[in-house]
């Protein structure tokens, strides 16, 4: 059963669209707190968010924005504001769909299938800012184009990738490449690394690798980037 997450802060119209949606088959759940939406459902984890735009707080554009920038969780905008400026901003900030209310239950199904079937298959991809990395054939897309990684790049990449912002242990990232954390000769994994830190660099991603004292390595964003090296 597909999870939706319903962000709608006017209390008739969110029970009425949560109880189409379950009539319809879906497990829903409802966002309420709107100053931490993004939070919960970046934790929540959901098929697909029907989002409103004109919400007390951070806003409808907000929540999109910081959705779309950490995770591939797809969007449909259901808002009663019918301005084109807003439709082609909420786009640009990500949304996959962009409905007006009041809306026909059929049509809004229709495009709630649609958009879920545009994701299928897509759970073998990782995202991070600006590329997408396929965790099977370790396929790196970015830049409207793609590159397929060396196996221990992909491999440093991807669990880089499932730890967000957090630091990987040198043990951890042994244990990606390698299997085990025995025997393993640290030079080694410095070469695997200065290897992914020099394709990353090369396709110009915004993101570098950062050593952390005596702990491991995580990824940052290019302008969090120490003075420090691999």
């Amino acid at each position: 059963m597909k999870k939706l997450a319903v962000v709608e802060d006017e209390d008739f119209m969110r029970e009425e669209l949560s109880d189409l949606l379950r009539r319809a088959g879906y497990e829903v759940s409802e966002i309420r707190d709107f100053e931490n939406a993004a939070e919960a459902l970046l934790d929540l984890s959901p098929d697909l968010i029907l989002l409103d735009l004109n919400l007390p707080g951070a806003g409808g554009f907000h929540i999109c924005r910081e959705i779309k920038q950490k995770s591939s969780i797809p969007v449909l905008v259901l808002t009663s504001r019918d301005q084109l400026r807003d439709e082609l901003h909420a786009l640009d900030l990500g949304a996959d769909e962009f409905l007006t209310k009041p809306c026909r239950k059929e049509r809004l199904l229709a495009r709630i299938s649609n958009v879920l079937k545009r994701y299928e298959g897509r759970s073998n991809l990782l995202e991070g800012p600006g590329y997408l990395l396929d965790r099977i054939s370790y396929t790196l897309y970015i830049h409207d184009t793609s590159v397929i990684l060396p196996k221990n790049q992909g491999k440093l990449l991807e669990t880089f990738l499932l730890h967000g912002k957090e630091v990987v242990p040198k043990e951890e990232l042994c244990l990606a490449l390698w299997g085990t954390t025995e025997f393993v000769d640290e030079n080694a994994l410095q070469v695997n690394l200065t290897r992914l830190k020099k394709t990353m660099a090369e396709l110009s991603m915004c993101q570098q690798l950062m050593p952390v004292r005596g702990t491991g390595y995580r990824l940052v964003a290019c302008g969090e980037m120490s003075t420090k090296r691999i």
